[in-house]
């Protein structure tokens, strides 16, 4: 282990002296690697909400159906559908 820190010490070269580690930047390239990071981020959450919006309003639907057919199965004058039984 000493070994490797030795290695790794001694191959580490000095900074030069003229460089001012406050005007580096990650340039155009950094920009577009975030830019397309962040575009991929919010596609994804519309489409995450859009499914979610979805599978509620399913639910809600689905809800609304049985109510009415419980609506209608418990009502004794209600025209009962041959075809469902």
């Amino acid at each position: 282990m000493t070994s490797l820190i030795s290695v790794v010490l001694a191959v580490t070269p000095t900074p030069d002296p003229d460089f001012d580690p406050n005007t580096v930047t990650p340039g155009v390239v950094g920009f577009l690697a975030i830019f397309f990071v962040a575009v991929a981020t919010v596609l994804l959450c519309l489409d995450v909400v859009r499914r979610i919006r979805r599978t509620t309003y399913r639910a809600e639907i689905k809800e609304r159906l049985d109510a009415e057919l419980a609506a209608r199965d418990a009502d004794p004058d209600a025209p009962k559908d041959d075809k469902r039984e």
